[in-house]
């Protein structure tokens, strides 16, 4: 009687190996499919747990420190008109107060979805309107730490995710969430958030370089409630790894459905900066 090779027992004439393999090869897809989901349905619950504002307005003051721990202080106000179409980026404009040197420097930006951003920056010196090539998002605004890109809406489909696991983050339950640039020339590779379980607010975002490294990590403090269901931090603290420097945003005077429209973000609304 012929000898049979072990890995020709079949089931209806289908190796056995080649089961267990497509088995194993199968629950592996089932599994990354899976937490690709649970990270998007995270980051969405938490993109839609505020929405609805309309308009915001809110004065803030941005404390750059560099890495012998000097401080320079700059204030400046911040103008969101929020749009309800999540493939539909919101619009905001950036202007600073003070100090004297940059007062009138002012940022437009139209945030896109899967393109760049469009980005423009007023020079009152030079009476000038710049556009942000898409080449130059990655770079610092202003000197500080946050990068041009920073500085606009991060829309929920700018992104593609991934849960990576459960945690603790100064004593509140969160979920960590890995997610993935999905527009042109964004100077990360990838960023990881850690989110309230409890209010859906992001508390903590670890930013990676091209070169997939660990560049920045953003913490975002000092929650307050507006309305029935707009959460804002107080505070942003935003730490480069690589040089040392820091850059804290310290939110104040919030105003939300102040009367903004369309015509206070359109690129000629630059020349009238006040």
């Amino acid at each position: 009687m012929k000898k049979q090779n072990p890995l020709q027992l079949t089931y209806n004439s289908t190796p056995l190996w080649f089961i267990a393999v497509l088995t194993l090869f199968s629950a592996t897809l089932t599994i990354a499919e899976t937490l690709e989901e649970k990270g998007y349905a995270i980051a969405a619950r938490s993109d839609r747990s505020d929405t609805g504002f309309g308009d915001s307005s809110v004065k803030l003051s941005m404390v750059l420190r560099n890495a012998a721990g000097q401080e320079t202080t700059r204030s400046l106000r911040i103008n969101t008109l929020e749009k309800a179409n999540e493939d539909v980026g919101d619009k905001s404009l950036v202007v600073f107060d003070s100090p004297r040197d940059i007062d009138g420097t002012a940022l437009l930006s139209h945030a896109q979805i899967l393109e760049p951003d469009n980005q423009w920056l007023y020079l009152p010196a030079l009476k000038r309107i710049k556009r942000i090539s898409s080449a130059n998002k990655s770079g610092p605004f202003v000197g500080s730490e946050f990068a041009f890109e920073d500085f606009t809406s991060l829309e929920l489909n700018k992104f593609s995710y991934k849960f990576l696991k459960e945690d603790t983050l100064d004593g509140l339950q969160v979920d960590v969430v890995e997610r993935y640039p999905r527009y042109k020339n964004s100077g990360y590779t990838k960023q990881i958030a850690w989110i309230d379980q409890e209010i859906h607010q992001i508390r903590k975002v670890e930013f990676y370089d091209r070169r997939d490294s660990l560049l920045k990590t953003l913490i975002l403090s000092d929650y307050q409630k507006y309305g029935e269901n707009i959460w804002r931090a107080q505070k942003l603290q935003m730490t480069n790894h690589l040089t040392g420097k820091s850059t804290d945003l310290l939110y104040s005077d919030y105003e939300f459905q102040t009367g903004l429209n369309e015509r206070d973000f359109i690129k000629s609304a630059l020349n009238r900066i006040r």
